[in-house]
């Protein structure tokens, strides 16, 4: 039986096929925002002025459904950051979570803060992407892809000046961890049941090797669960439907944000 990930991949592949034929990675590679020098996520993460949180922007899910379908990307990106956010997420996946490339680009457009590239990224095509939309960091999901497709995937994505958010969900996964990965997330969320546990975070907390930042992902709610994760070692909170399911998710951020003062 398929799970919901393997549903994802597979239909990622179909619609990579014809996306690649319709604009070569050459063409990706000739755009102006490929030459962009980025922002670092990682530098952000740990800037002691910022909150640690990665907003995501988010407008649907397959597990909740349309979560926030009349927010606008720029807005919302920008209000995030400006209210303390040390990066933001943008989802681009159209299918399942109803986002797109351009959420990306527009969230771009004239704001100077590091954006991850949220998708379920299996070819170098969307690595190359990634960079020619304006991503300054790509999350790659151990339980996606193989070991040595993760560090083909890294050292590309190193190669453009983007960072690589490894996500994984169980101790098995500690094993995909490479040179070429910046930061390591813990995703609470099981991406073949969509099931959420933030014990997963804190059970896998101290089998994360030294030396890379560490952020806990989904089904953080309250700024108690992120005063847990920090004493626990993590430096960032990636959270999306906690903010973008109200009618206003910037100002839900920014309500958050004083709750954790």
């Amino acid at each position: 039986m398929m799970t919901i990930l393997d549903k994802i991949i597979a239909y990622k592949k179909r619609e990579l096929a014809v996306i690649s034929a319709l604009t070569p990675a050459r063409e990706l590679e000739n755009r102006k925002l490929f030459e962009r020098e980025v922002f670092s996520l990682s530098e952000s993460l740990l800037d002691k002025s910022k909150t640690g949180i990665i907003a995501e922007f988010k407008r649907k899910s397959p597990s909740k459904g349309i979560i926030n379908s009349d927010a606008s990307v720029v807005d919302v990106t920008s209000g995030f950051f400006r209210e303390g956010a040390s990066g933001v997420s943008v989802l681009t996946d159209n299918h399942f979570f109803g986002g797109s490339s351009a959420d990306l680009s527009d969230a771009r457009k004239n704001n100077r803060f590091p954006i991850l590239r949220k998708d379920f990224i299996i070819s170098e095509y969307q690595v190359v992407e990634s960079k020619a939309i304006g991503a300054d960091a790509i999350l790659l999901i151990a339980a996606a892809l193989k070991k040595d497709e993760i560090v083909d995937l890294a050292k590309l994505a190193h190669s453009t000046g983007m960072e690589v958010l490894l996500e994984i969900h169980e101790p098995d996964e500690l094993d995909m961890i490479n040179q070429y990965i910046n930061i390591i997330g813990v995703n609470n969320r099981n991406l073949k049941t969509f099931e959420v546990n933030t014990d997963i975070s804190m059970n896998l907390a101290d089998q994360i090797p030294q030396g890379f930042i560490t952020i806990s992902e989904s089904g953080i709610s309250l700024p108690q669960d992120i005063k847990k994760l920090r004493t626990a070692g993590y430096n960032g909170f990636l959270m999306g439907e906690k903010f973008m399911s109200t009618p206003d998710p910037v100002k839900a951020f920014s309500e958050f944000v004083k709750e954790l003062m």
